[in-house]
């Protein structure tokens, strides 16, 4: 099967546009060139990709289907290159790094000047995330690594570095009325009210199997962010109980915050550096995990969300 890869790309503009004319236009082609390489690939798989749709176009199931395939094929031809322009240029090259928010201030600024110290003509890309959005978009190799939580040791699709650990424990306002009590049991913890991250988020699937596990509701989330970095900010000013990293509390500007004790609940969790299983990394990809591994590890401690 003889499949054009410029071809292929009109297709997805095409798909993505709904309509051959301003995909003409996208593409600055003809709109008669654009149909015969449409055409091509249909007569290459064997069945038409496009039908009418009002004044435009939609996919049948046969686009449908190439369209998943094309784009999975266009990012392995971009990887392709990327790997032979990689070897000709030596530490020159783009990484592509995906990274927490609170790395993003404490860890990477120094990561990135001692990068291009050793590599004056990398570039660098930096996607700021929670960890399990960062993850999904290593494993859809959008990203070539990840600075933050590491997946389970059980996914196949991941390697771990690991590199610090972290607990993550229940915390409040230093004035927090939580404090004033004489016993502090988990039902004391369910009587106020909390603020945590997205359900997807590992650390809020885990605290909450943690009540039900006990036989207990889970906490009564009066407030739900998708930026873990914004906890600590939410209960500093309210009554609300969160669950943090022992480090956020810490470095907490003016000790605001405070931990609940005993620590009734703890998380421990694995920070590092992920990379995809059997994917492939630039000279200046390998040396960015290197310096990670290498020359930064105290930085890392607790620096990641």
């Amino acid at each position: 099967m003889d499949l054009n890869l410029r071809d292929l790309r009109y297709f997805e503009i095409a798909a993505e546009a709904e309509s051959l004319g301003r995909a003409a236009e996208t593409i600055a082609r003809s709109q008669p060139a654009l149909t015969k390489a449409i055409r091509r690939l249909e007569a290459t798989v064997g069945g038409p990709l496009f039908e009418k749709a009002g004044r435009g176009v939609k996919l049948t199931p046969v686009g449908l289907v190439l369209l998943d395939e094309a784009r999975q094929l266009r990012v392995s031809a971009d990887e392709a290159l990327r790997h032979v322009a990689d070897f000709s240029q030596g530490l020159a090259g783009r990484v592509r790094i995906g990274s927490g928010t609170v790395s993003v201030g404490a860890l990477l600024p120094r990561l990135c000047r001692l990068l291009l110290q050793q590599a004056p003509q990398a570039q660098v890309n930096i996607e700021v995330g929670a960890s399990f959005q960062l993850l999904e978009l290593l494993r859809g190799k959008q990203l070539d690594l990840v600075v933050g939580l590491l997946p389970p040791e059980k996914d196949p699709d991941f390697v771990r570095h690991t590199i610090a650990i972290d607990d993550v424990v229940v915390a409040a306002r230093s004035s927090h009325p939580v404090f004033k009590s004489r016993r502090i049991s988990l039902e004391t913890l369910l009587e106020y009210p909390w603020v945590l991250p997205t359900p997807e988020a590992a650390s809020r699937q885990w605290l909450d199997a943690a009540f039900t596990s006990r036989g207990l509701p889970p906490p009564n989330v009066q407030v739900e962010a998708n930026s873990i970095p914004l906890l600590p900010q939410l209960i500093a000013g309210t009554n609300l109980l969160s669950f943090v990293s022992r480090h956020t509390i810490a470095t907490e500007r003016s000790a605001r915050l405070r931990e609940v004790k005993p620590s009734l609940l703890m998380l421990r969790r694995e920070l590092g550096v992920s990379a995809r299983s059997g994917g492939y990394l630039s000279p200046v990809a390998r040396r960015l995990l290197a310096l990670l591994q290498q020359e930064v590890p105290g930085l890392m401690t607790g620096a990641l969300d």
